[in-house]
């Protein structure tokens, strides 16, 4: 398979679903003549036109009203966020508007949006900048979330999110736009809702997704070379729909829990998972389900000690020791 980066296959999903569907649009500041603020629409300006790859004003409310009223009328647009953090100034529309349109409507009116754009720290961009909404957009029913790790999970999601009659929102980190991995060529499609096995183990679970399955498969590589713990990766990818299934039959296996996540710990994805795994599996536990979170506080300034504030592998290895101890 061809090694591409994950930018790239973000790029080739765009892309692939633009070549088609004549009804998929993209949209979003700097997305057509700067060819993307992070250059993942690169060159499709040229190749679909200024009708299929939009420019947008500096205004996310606007550009996300318009994205999803155009998607009730039976266009599929695809929004990019330059920053997530910015939803928050489109969150009626988002969040009271598209997520509730077809229950409203009695099932009459769809809303096949998806919005993307990074979402994560670690780029030395200030506390307004390094927001991970994943929790906030997910306590929302009528929304789907989808968090990939890898290059190839990012084309197969996005595929499906541009597919998915309902808004999809897609969270991609900038610390991964140049992480690179096999990714099939030509039509390649993960379904939403389905966890993937990243590692196999059976002594230790983590739960995990986005870029932290890095740093949780970097820190199961030394549990099995300096301890001989064998750890079991296992990658969410999607956080709404949650494919629990796929995390009770790890934790039978290995009863021992540890979640990490690039989110602030108070009501957080993994004080969910925590209560949903000792609801249904606690006679599986051996020990405490343990978590491992960004430091809670605004995302620090400083790029060194930003780096020991988010997970890492080191901070990842000491957690899952802890949890086995």
């Amino acid at each position: 398979m061809p090694v591409i980066t994950y930018r790239e296959a973000v790029r080739h999903a765009l892309a692939e679903e633009l070549e088609r569907d004549p009804n998929v649009v993209v949209m979003g500041e700097e997305v057509a003549q700067f060819n993307g603020a992070y250059k993942v629409t690169e060159g499709l300006l040229a190749r679909f036109g200024p009708q299929r790859i939009v420019d947008t004003p500096i205004s996310e409310a606007g550009f996300i009203g318009v994205g999803i009223g155009a998607s009730m009328l039976g266009i599929r647009p695809v929004m990019e966020l330059m920053f997530w953090s910015f939803y928050s100034v489109a969150f009626d529309q988002i969040l009271n508007n598209a997520a509730n349109v077809r229950y409203m409507s009695g099932g009459q009116i769809h809303c096949p949006i998806v919005i993307r754009g990074p979402a994560n720290g670690g780029t030395n961009v200030g506390a307004t900048h390094s927001h991970t909404p994943e929790n906030v957009l997910a306590n929302h029913p009528g929304v789907k979330v989808v968090v990939p790790s890898s290059p190839a999970d990012a084309k197969g999601l996005l595929k499906s999110a541009i597919r998915d009659n309902d808004p999809v929102f897609f969270l991609e980190n900038t610390m991964l736009y140049g992480e690179k991995g096999e990714v099939p060529a030509g039509e390649h499609v993960v379904p939403l809702g389905l966890a993937d096995v990243k590692r196999a183990g059976t002594d230790l679970t983590i739960v995990t997704y986005g870029r932290s399955v890095l740093h949780s498969l970097a820190a199961a590589e030394v549990l099995e070379r300096e301890h001989k713990i064998s750890t079991e990766v296992l990658d969410l990818r999607t956080i709404r729909p949650l494919d629990f299934d796929s995390v009770l039959k790890s934790v039978a296996k290995t009863h021992r829990v540890l979640i990490v996540e690039e989110q602030k710990p108070f009501a957080s994805v993994g004080s969910q998972l925590a209560y949903m795994i000792q609801r249904e599996a606690f006679d599986e536990l051996d020990g405490p389900i343990h978590r491992l979170a960004t430091v809670d506080a605004p995302a620090i300034y400083s790029p060194p000690v930003e780096v020991e504030q988010l997970p890492n592998p080191r901070r990842v290895l000491q957690a899952a020791l802890e949890t086995l101890a």
